[in-house]
């Protein structure tokens, strides 16, 4: 029996063994799905109440997916990480507008790498990393770039951060590889369509591809199709909440369309899919804590304390998602603590890539291999920060260092003077803070050195508005230069 034992358990490190090497290298197919401000809870699979999520329920069971998953509290900081790396203070991104936005053009991007391993690159949606050409994917490393402007369709601020003007969701004007284009449908409906056709030219010249589908969908406004909405307003909710779940249901629909047109280009086995949202939960589509949303139908934040732009939990931890048919095993959950600033090196690390020197020291996260070969594989603990940033403009960073920040390891969570454990109290319910007067010490003295290497890497904080809106001046001279043509929907 022993021997039995030993043979079973030296078989079993073999084949994680093989599958690492398998991993590591392949040059996979890889698309990123990234949701606007959904967080944690409004999927079926994670338990919440009444959204139906069938595609991505299926997805969750297919896949390897990490239960702690963290991000930043908002939209630019996270997409900013994941595209460099690193903390998005080490990025330049402090705010969400007011050029604070805009990502260091110092900072190399996940996409710019992947091409140094010929792999194509696609942008589909959201990129809310800087409106002025210097910042846009197409000079950050994309090949194919079909985005609106600033952090929203028809967003427009005092600053460069704007899309183009009078834009909605339904037939938006949408800028296609340096030029606008009308479209016809619903956003998330069209950015996952043009994906798709993408793709489709992406496989026909058998060459790999990155996808970053990246919707601006849940952020508000809610506005979803009637189609979407209508069964929550049967149910009793209000126009906003309705369109928020509407949404998601929506986005939903589209996960399931592009599976599909996976599965029937024979892309299954060689294309690894991720699913995750940009942070916690938007409270203006859910309602708030302790008030019913429609009757019967309770708030729901799968027990966690905050939403978006809230450095507790539940404003940084977000579903993440890996399926790759045959090479990632199904069903399987990952209990380590994880975060957006590993998604850089897991991607180089697929596609065979080694960081020179120079990405060594920009690069702060570790490849998600490991973790997604083998659930229980051994992982260091490490601290991770959360900054909610947004201080006035002009202020000085220093004065916000010990405000709205956090620390998390494994086990605990630091929010200010608060201590929680989150193995034994994941609702942060009681304050321990008093039990572990070392461990805070610990954790501040992390979060101290861990500031003063970003604080001279935040290179937005002084620099002047833009006096002009690039989106709209683009639109202004394209509309004199003969118009806005129809944009050519793919034949899928």
């Amino acid at each position: 029996m022993k021997t039995c034992s030993i043979i079973l358990f030296i078989c079993s490190l073999f084949i994680l063994a093989s599958q690492a090497s398998i991993l590591k290298g392949s040059r996979p197919n890889i698309i990123l799905i990234i949701t606007d401000d959904q967080g944690y809870g409004p999927i079926g699979a994670n338990g919440h109440p009444w959204i139906k999520t069938p595609n991505l329920d299926r997805m969750h069971g297919q896949s390897t997916r990490f239960e702690r998953f963290l991000v930043s509290p908002t939209c630019s900081p996270t997409r900013s990480a994941i595209m460099g790396g690193r903390h998005p203070l080490k990025n330049g991104v402090t705010h969400t507008i007011l050029e604070r936005e805009r990502m260091s053009l110092g900072t190399v991007t996940v996409a710019q790498h992947l091409k140094a391993a010929k792999y194509n690159t696609g942008i589909f949606g959201k990129w809310h990393l800087g409106d002025e050409v210097k910042y846009q994917p197409n000079n950050r490393g994309f090949d194919e770039v079909f985005i609106h402007g600033a952090g929203g369709i028809g967003q427009a601020y005092a600053c460069s951060c704007a899309d183009a003007p009078g834009n909605k969701y339904f037939d938006p004007v949408i800028r296609h590889n340096g030029k606008f284009v009308k479209t016809k449908g619903y956003c998330t409906d069209l950015f996952f369509t043009a994906a798709l056709g993408w793709i489709k030219r992406m496989k026909e010249a058998e060459e790999p591809f990155f996808a970053y589908i990246t919707t601006n969908a849940p952020h508000g406004p809610f506005i979803a199709p009637p189609s979407n909405t209508k069964r929550f307003k049967d149910i009793g909710f209000g126009n906003t909440q309705a369109g928020f779940y509407g949404m998601i249901e929506n986005i939903d629909e589209n996960v399931g369309r592009l599976s599909a047109k996976i599965s029937e280009w024979g892309l299954d086995e060689n294309t690894m899919l991720i699913f995750m949202s940009d942070n916690g939960m938007t409270g203006g589509g859910s309602g708030r804590p302790g008030k019913e949303v429609a009757k019967g139908y309770p708030f729901y934040n799968a027990g966690q304390k905050g939403l978006k732009g809230s450095v507790e939990e539940g404003g940084v931890r977000v579903p993440f998602f890996v399926r790759w048919k045959g090479k990632v095993q199904e069903n399987k959950s990952v209990k380590k603590m994880a975060a957006h600033i590993d998604i850089f090196p897991t991607f180089a690390e697929l596609a065979g890539l080694k960081l020179s020197k120079n990405l060594k020291k920009q690069v702060d996260g570790r490849s998600l291999l490991p973790l997604i070969e083998n659930p229980e594989a051994d992982w260091a603990d490490r601290y991770l920060f959360s900054q909610r940033a947004r201080w006035k403009t002009g202020s000085e960073p220093n004065d916000h260092m010990w405000k709205a920040f956090s620390v998390r390891n494994q086990r605990y969570r630091l929010v200010g003077e608060a201590l929680f454990d989150m193995e034994k109290d994941p609702g942060q319910k009681v304050n321990i803070a008093k039990e572990k007067p070392a461990l805070i010490k610990k954790m501040r003295d992390a979060y101290e050195i861990f500031w003063k290497e970003a604080r001279p890497l935040m290179v937005n904080e002084k620099v002047p508005m833009s006096p002009v809106r690039p989106y709209h001046v683009w639109y202004r001279e394209q509309m004199g230069e003969g118009g806005i043509p129809v944009w050519k929907v793919p034949q899928l």
